[in-house]
């Protein structure tokens, strides 16, 4: 059912939930002769490129080659199964286009075109020819999005105390290794590609956990939501957009009590909707959480190994 789905969670505050292809849509028989120049027919420069998303604050990004140019800054987002790429950067770059994909977002399904990115490179990684979507830039709040079919068999750090994030190819275990005192190593599993923490918790009930980098809000299921009784600061209502520009209504609230590893959140803000990615993991009965980027804050490091399904959490200083 899902041969060729892709799926990205990216959020400005969401994003992609899964992509399929889909037939190539046909082009209109003509066009109005008075009809008004769309913002895609407006040339683009390397300035307006390298601009996008940079005035996110606390965006981290890495720099990617495309072909024998660049680098642009990339935000890697280990919630999306492929890497997807700003229309603005396509046209600076005149890429090719490929299939129309069929993309389903947290807030439905739409028809949009794929660019042709002939090669990418960025750190140890370095790829062929990538079929990628195309979203608008401030929409993706980056020139481009690194997906999980770039990041296959490599780690990403990401130092909040440095605001530096970073990717290397991964290697043996480390986790026998723990040097720093201050440091917490979680065993995660793989599902379709995403690190998935299952030693979480709710006030003791386990909750499944996706890591979920390109998100910059905590998303939660309803099946979590419906456990939550008189929440902090009361219950709030949140609108989201997604890359498309639909938006979601969700229940937005601070909760306590949710453990990672052995870390305790006791004040984690969460936006509840029964999204799309829930069903697409097969966790809509279950309580699970997609961990977005305001959670992983909370640490001054935070590494990723796909290779080794490990996390690493580095906590906060202590005060003495």
């Amino acid at each position: 059912m899902f041969g060729s789905a892709l799926v990205a969670l990216a959020l400005l505050p969401l994003g992609l939930a899964a992509v399929q292809g889909a037939p190539q849509a046909s082009a209109p028989a003509s066009a109005p002769a008075s009809a008004p120049i769309s913002s895609e027919q407006l040339p683009v420069t390397e300035a307006d490129v390298l601009k996008l998303g940079s005035d996110i604050p606390g965006r981290l990004t890495v720099p990617v080659m495309i072909g024998a140019a660049g680098p642009y800054p990339f935000t890697i987002d280990t919630g999306a199964e492929r890497s997807v790429i700003s229309g603005e950067l396509v046209r600076l770059l005149g890429l090719a286009r490929g299939r129309s994909v069929r993309v389903t977002t947290m807030t439905g399904a739409s028809i949009v075109a794929t660019a042709i990115i002939p090669s990418l490179k960025v750190s140890t990684i370095a790829t062929g020819r990538i079929e990628a979507p195309i979203f608008k830039g401030n929409d993706l709040g980056a020139p481009g999005l690194l997906g999980l079919d770039s990041l296959k068999g490599h780690a990403v750090s990401i130092d909040f105390d440095r605001q530096v994030m970073t990717v290397r190819a991964a290697g043996r275990s480390t986790r026998a290794a723990r040097n720093d005192p201050d440091e917490i190593v979680i065993r995660a599993k793989s599902l379709f590609g995403q690190l998935v923490v299952t030693d979480a918790s709710f006030r003791g009930q386990r909750v499944q956990v996706v890591l979920d980098t390109g998100s910059a809000v905590t998303v939660g299921n309803q099946a979590l939501r419906r456990r939550i009784v008189n929440p902090r600061g009361g219950i709030k209502p949140l609108a989201l957009t997604s890359v498309t520009g639909a938006s979601l209504s969700t229940d937005y609230a601070s909760i306590g009590e949710v453990r990672l590893g052995t870390v305790v959140f006791q004040n984690l803000p969460v936006a509840f909707a029964d999204a799309a990615p829930f069903a697409r993991f097969g966790l809509i009965r279950r309580p699970a959480l997609l961990l977005g980027i305001d959670a992983l804050r909370e640490f001054r490091r935070v590494d990723i190994d796909f290779a080794n399904r490990e996390v690493r959490l580095a906590l906060p200083v202590r005060p003495r």
